[in-house]
């Protein structure tokens, strides 16, 4: 077939989310996803919170989910800390053999796209299939209206010879040596003896050393006294912190081109997580009658815009972090956070907070300078005019 109803171009989350749903919602559709890698999904592990999803999301995203835990632990310098709810992870593979079961031949690896147009794409084989719409999917593009720093990590799963002892997921600890920048250890339990340990840093750029990080992970093992055994698997990734931006000048440069993920800017500002708002977006394409891609872009780029008005207070929060004092004090702003209300939290990390949310969170004499704290608000910080020339 040359002619479909709409092709994706990447097999990542979303794409892959948005192709599932519309294969539970409206299976007389004839999609394709195009894949560069040998299976959709890459090599990646995705997580969320209980409350970043509505209980009919949970239900048609749990043939997707390997793991379930009740409650994750935060570490700092002076709090250590338990909180509740559920978190959940979804991993590459599990991804691939859903979405491959789901898509039959309406999924081709191995196939890279040398030309992208809202109605066509040229494969690298001289091909050119043709859709109502084609949606990319291929990741996010740096643009020169946004201004982002980077969540760059490295992570590792490992077998140990012995148990590791722990029941529930360390999503940040940040005892570790900061290492000129906000840093820390992320570990999930996935049995008894196997860990997926990540070193994650939020720095101005993704300039990491992955020699560097490994060691780090070795290290952080042997101070927890887990005894590493054998490698499963490494992943590592990029993910952007916005700052500040032009949001409407960002999507005059898509030119019409109907996009995805974090190429559509649809991510948590601060904490990068993007499986919610993939979820968001996969059912808002599955209720839409009109696929045309001029249909579609507008639905993308009005569902996205929506997002930026509505992460605004984040976007100052991430300025206070990357440029209010130094580099390796940001810990201090995390850790004063989660010294707040476990509903806060929660609601935070939806991306859902409340006016007196955010009253709270700034209420009270800042763990950064004053004045540097204003002037990162205010975008008026010398360091941001730098960084944006960067």
């Amino acid at each position: 077939m040359q002619h479909w109803d709409l092709i994706f171009v990447g097999g990542g989350l979303a794409n892959g989310l948005i192709a599932l749903r519309l294969r539970q919602q409206r299976p007389e559709l004839r999609i394709l996803i195009l894949e560069a890698g040998a299976r959709p999904g890459g090599n990646h592990t995705w997580s969320f919170h209980q409350d970043d999803l509505s209980a009919e999301q949970h239900r048609w995203l749990a043939p997707l989910v390997a793991y379930r835990w009740s409650g994750y632990d935060v570490r700092f310098p002076t709090r250590h800390r338990t909180l509740p709810g559920d978190y959940f992870s979804v991993t590459s593979e599990r991804f691939a053999a859903v979405i491959t079961q789901a898509m039959g031949d309406g999924l081709l690896t191995g196939v890279s796209a040398t030309r992208v147009t809202p109605e066509a794409v040229t494969l690298d084989d001289g091909r050119t299939l043709t859709a109502t719409a084609v949606i990319d999917g291929r990741g996010y593009r740096p643009s020169a209206h946004l201004i982002a720093g980077r969540q760059a990590f490295l992570g590792q799963q490992w077998r140990l010879r012995q148990p590791h002892g722990l029941t529930r997921p360390i999503l940040m600890d940040a005892t570790v040596d900061q290492r000129g920048g906000y840093r820390f250890v992320y570990t999930l339990p996935l049995s008894p003896t196997e860990l997926l340990i990540e070193d994650t840093h939020y720095i101005d750029r993704a300039t990491l050393d992955n020699t560097v990080l490994r060691q780090h992970i070795a290290e952080y093992a042997q101070q927890q006294g887990w005894m590493l055994d054998r490698l499963v698997r490494e992943e590592q990734g990029s993910l952007p912190i916005t700052l500040a931006g032009n949001a409407r000048a960002f999507w005059n440069e898509a030119q019409d081109q109907p996009c995805s993920g974090l190429r559509a800017g649809l991510f948590h500002a601060t904490t990068g997580y993007s499986l919610p708002q993939a979820v968001q977006l996969a059912e808002a394409i599955s209720r839409q009658q009109d696929l045309s891609c001029a249909a579609l872009f507008d639905l993308i780029q009005q569902t996205a815009l929506h997002q930026w008005r509505k992460q605004r207070f984040f976007r100052l929060l991430n300025r206070m972090l990357f440029l209010a004092g130094r580099p390796d004090r940001r810990w201090q702003v995390m850790q004063r956070f989660y010294g707040l209300h476990d509903g806060l939290i929660a609601r935070f990390y939806a991306g859902q907070l409340r006016l007196t949310d955010m009253a709270r969170i700034l209420m009270g004499k800042p763990p950064v300078p004053v004045g540097e704290a204003l002037r990162a608000a205010l975008n008026s910080s010398s360091r941001l005019r730098a960084f944006n020339n960067e």
